[in-house]
C-alpha cells in the first residue's frame, strides 16, 4: 500500500456525503459515476471499513463513514482554498469588485487614488457605490466596504487602516459673537448641527483629560446625511458642529475653522477596510485592501 493519502478518494467521498449520491457528487465534480464509486470503493479498501450502506434506492453513510466525513470535507475544502489562492497569485487579480464608502469621504480621498489603483491593475473593475448610509454587504451583495467607525460591525471581518479623529469646530465669527463654550453642559443652549447617520446615534460623548466623561444631545437648526453640507452654515458662523478630521483639517489649517473645548476629546474611531467573510477572499480583494492600506495608513489630512 502507498504511503501517500488518497486525497482523490477523500475528495470524492467528502462530496458523495455531502450531496447525498455518487450521481450528484459526480455531476458536482465534473467527472463519471463509475470513477466517483472506483474511488470511494478503494477508500474503503483502503480503510478496512465501509463508508456507505447501499440499497438500489438509498445511500447513508455508516457510523464510521459519519465520524470521516466532516474531517474529509475540510480536507477537500482545504484544499480548494489552496488551489484558488495559487491561481489567484498566478494571474493578474481581475474581476469586478462591488465596493461601498461614505460619500464625503470618498469623494475627497478615495476617488483621486483611482487613476493609480487602475493603472496598477489594469483587469480589476470597482463598482463604487458612495453613500453615508450603512449598507448591509451580505444582503446588499457587496464584496467590501470602507467604514469610519468607532469599532465595526462584529459580524464583519475588519481590517483597521487608520485612525479617524473627530473635532468640535466652529467659526471664528461664531465665536467672536456667541463666545467659547467652557464646558460640553454649554452646548445645550447653543445652535449645533447634526449628522444623520452617527454610528453613536445622535449624542456626542466626550472625554475629558483626567477621565471624566459628558454625553450631550445636541440640537439646531440643520441635520444632515452628509457632513459637507454643514459646512457653508459653519462658515457663515451660524453654528457649531462635529466634523470628521478628513473634512476638517482643510479648514483648521487655513484657519476657517476654530476647534473647542481642548481639553475634552470626541469618541477617536478608524478607518476600517471590512468584507463579509476572511474564508477563500479573493485575490482581488486582498490587493484592494492592501492597496486602501497602503495609501490611508498614513494619511495626508491629518492635522495638529
Amino acid at each position: 500500500m502507498s504511503r501517500l493519502p488518497d486525497f482523490e478518494g477523500l475528495g470524492m467521498f467528502a462530496k458523495v456525503a455531502e450531496e447525498g449520491s455518487f450521481a450528484a457528487a459526480a455531476r458536482v465534480m465534473g467527472v463519471s459515476v463509475p470513477t466517483v464509486s472506483r474511488a470511494v470503493a478503494r477508500l474503503e479498501e483502503r480503510l478496512g471499513s465501509r463508508l456507505f450502506n447501499r440499497t438500489s434506492r438509498q445511500l447513508a453513510l455508516t457510523e464510521f463513514g459519519a465520524n470521516m466525513a466532516a474531517r474529509a470535507s475540510e480536507i477537500y475544502r482545504q484544499a480548494e482554498e489552496l488551489e484558488s489562492e495559487a491561481q489567484d497569485l498566478s494571474v493578474q487579480p481581475r474581476g469586478q469588485v462591488r465596493l461601498a464608502i461614505p460619500m464625503a469621504f470618498g469623494l475627497r480621498w478615495v476617488a483621486p487614488l483611482l487613476p493609480q489603483l487602475m493603472r496598477r491593475y489594469p483587469e480589476l473593475s470597482i463598482d463604487l457605490h458612495l453613500t453615508d448610509a450603512s449598507v448591509d454587504l451580505i444582503a446588499e451583495g457587496f464584496d467590501a466596504a470602507l467604514r469610519i467607525a468607532v469599532l465595526p460591525d462584529s459580524s464583519l471581518v475588519a481590517r483597521r487602516l487608520c485612525a479617524v479623529t473627530q473635532y468640535l469646530v466652529a467659526s471664528p465669527g461664531y465665536l467672536a459673537e456667541h463666545g467659547h463654550p467652557g464646558h460640553p453642559r454649554e452646548l445645550a443652549t447653543r445652535s449645533c448641527l447634526s449628522y444623520a447617520y452617527r454610528a453613536r446615534g445622535q449624542v456626542w460623548r466626550f472625554t475629558h483629560e483626567d477621565g471624566r466623561e459628558e454625553d450631550v444631545s445636541p440640537s439646531g437648526p440643520l441635520r444632515v446625511t452628509n457632513s459637507d453640507a454643514l459646512l457653508p452654515v459653519l462658515l457663515e458662523g451660524l453654528a457649531i458642529a462635529e466634523l470628521p478630521e478628513f473634512i476638517a483639517s482643510e479648514y483648521l489649517a487655513d484657519g476657517r475653522l476654530v476647534t473647542l473645548l481642548p481639553e475634552w476629546s470626541m469618541a477617536r474611531g478608524g478607518l476600517y477596510f471590512v468584507t463579509p467573510t476572511a474564508r477563500t477572499r479573493p485575490m482581488k480583494i486582498k490587493v484592494l485592501s492592501d492597496f486602501f492600506a497602503e495609501h490611508l495608513g498614513e494619511p495626508a489630512w491629518r492635522w495638529g
